[in-house]
């Protein structure tokens, strides 16, 4: 199946983005999904927590994995702040203001903002 030039082109715009920006947008996409399930007791909060969990569990993935370039006390530092996410993704009413401002602290440090 071919792609249509739009959809080539789209493509090659986010293949040409930094990585760091790449991140750094689905941090934020999980974050809008907390907002989003901020007054929400079903299953869109249960949803933006599972994401969350998801994201995070990536990201320790990610930063436990012997190729990872980044220094090993910044990395050791960023999987002690996930598992205290985790942490708190594990309570019976996680909070989601700790959870948001995390996500935000991280994409933030991404973008050297």
């Amino acid at each position: 199946m071919t792609q249509s030039p739009i959809a080539r082109a789209y493509g090659a715009a986010r293949a040409a983005r930094d990585p760091r920006e790449q991140e750094a947008e689905v941090i934020r996409r999980v974050t809008f999904g907390l907002r989003a399930a901020l007054d929400d007791t079903g299953p869109a909060r249960m949803r933006a927590v599972a994401d969350n969990r998801r994201l995070w569990l990536a990201m320790e993935s990610a930063l436990v994995d012997p190729a990872n370039r980044l220094p090993a006390a910044m990395r050791a530092g960023l999987v002690s702040l996930g598992r205290a996410v985790q942490r708190e993704m594990d309570e019976p009413s996680p909070d989601f203001a700790f959870l948001i401002e995390v996500n935000e602290q991280v994409a933030t440090g991404l973008l050297g903002a």
